[in-house]
């Protein structure tokens, strides 16, 4: 009973990717002793990335592209694709979106989507690959951290704040999925993110801890459940570290049957056909590593979501299965400029890729009266 508890936690857990101090020192305080090198630890340039269409969507000529690289405080490497109006000029300083999610997917599937389309409506976007994913840096490969995630976000809004077609003081960012967790997170914690869109969010932290539809949920079975779910994993980590490799969890399945329930059929609809599959995403092929489960039971995200100041977006599908998640976040939210638009008739993943259920003009709304 137990393996089966944690089969049925872990696919919750991958389900939504493809499936599944304060300190009084001024920095101009700092002694130069104190100063390190910030180079990244492993070091990929953007001339040696293939500069091939490979999306799942299809290029927009009203859209410039090119694949650019930055690094995060953890010293690794991200690698990106930015895009800009064809109108843009040289000295022109933009409104700029970092774009990342869903959790599980590359920035060739959703996120350059969004990016591509806010491009095109005048803003610089960057969609990257999330640490450990994609074609970013880090080992192991697909893992995944509720730190280095939201610390990827602000790793974004460095490189845009020094890009010199980007205003620094108009930069916001969009998170799909579990990425719309992240971004809250890291919007609860940086202050040059001067708002924020979240589309089809998932609470990854509450996700993996407590598994689906929680609410309903008794306190004591959610605790019992999550105990078995951690001395699994813990027994894992043990082996991994002993035959040298990573067990996988569950990427979404390569087939459906009657008796799976309709939202991992959706998200097999999108990963595992020509729709959104893509090679590189941890969604449509391996899943992430299981020991990568318990950093997010430890630590939860949001915890701070009360504090956001900035101006949120937050969109979901009228009959998408993880509606709850951001219902319950932006209940949490006390900033005056707030809203949760429910987009009609829509399933979670139709926010993937639907162009005519996915409101961008919305989007653009949005940014354009708090990035300005």
């Amino acid at each position: 009973m137990k393996k089966i508890r944690l089969a049925k936690r872990i696919l919750a857990a991958f389900a939504c990717g493809a499936f599944l101090t304060l300190s009084g020192s001024e920095p101009s305080m700092v002694s130069a002793a104190a100063v390190q090198s910030k180079a990244p630890a492993e070091t990929i340039k953007a001339e040696q990335l293939s500069q091939v269409w490979d999306k799942v969507f299809p290029e927009d000529s009203r859209v410039t592209h090119h694949k650019v690289t930055f690094h995060n405080r953890y010293g690794i490497t991200l690698v990106a694709d930015l895009y800009a109006p064809k109108s843009m000029k040289a000295g022109d300083r933009l409104p700029a979106i970092a774009m990342a999610g869903p959790y599980g997917a590359v920035k060739e599937q959703v996120s350059g989507r969004y990016a591509q389309e806010m491009a095109a409506r005048g803003f610089l976007t960057l969609a990257f690959d999330p640490s450990f994913t994609g074609e970013s840096a880090g080992e192991p490969r697909n893992t995944t951290s509720p730190d280095i995630s939201t610390e990827d976000f602000s790793a974004a809004v460095d490189y845009l704040a020094n890009h010199e077609n980007a205003d620094a003081d108009r930069i916001g960012i969009l998170g799909i999925c579990g990425w719309g967790g992240f971004a809250l997170n890291a919007t609860a914690m940086d202050t040059r993110i001067k708002a924020t869109v979240t589309s089809t969010m998932y609470d990854m932290s509450r996700n993996i801890a407590n598994g689906y539809f929680d609410n309903g949920k008794d306190a004591a079975t959610i605790q019992r459940e999550r105990k078995a779910a951690r001395q699994s994993i813990s027994a894992q980590r043990t082996a991994d570290y002993k035959n040298g490799t990573y067990q996988m969890a569950w990427g979404v399945p390569t087939e459906v049957t009657e008796d799976m329930p309709q939202f991992v059929k959706d998200y097999h609809d999108f990963y595992q056909t020509r729709r959104g599959y893509h090679p590189r995403s941890f969604g449509s092929t391996t899943g992430a590593t299981i020991s990568s489960l318990l950093d997010f039971m430890a630590m939860p995200l949001l915890t701070y979501a009360n504090e956001i100041d900035s101006p949120v977006l937050m969109l979901h599908g009228e009959k998408a299965h993880s509606r709850y998640y951001s219902e319950d976040v932006f209940k949490k939210l006390t900033g005056s400029n707030k809203e949760l638009y429910i987009v009609p008739n829509a399933v979670h993943t139709d926010l993937y890729d639907k162009m005519n259920v996915i409101p961008f003009d919305k989007i653009e709304t949005f940014f354009k009266q708090n990035l300005k």
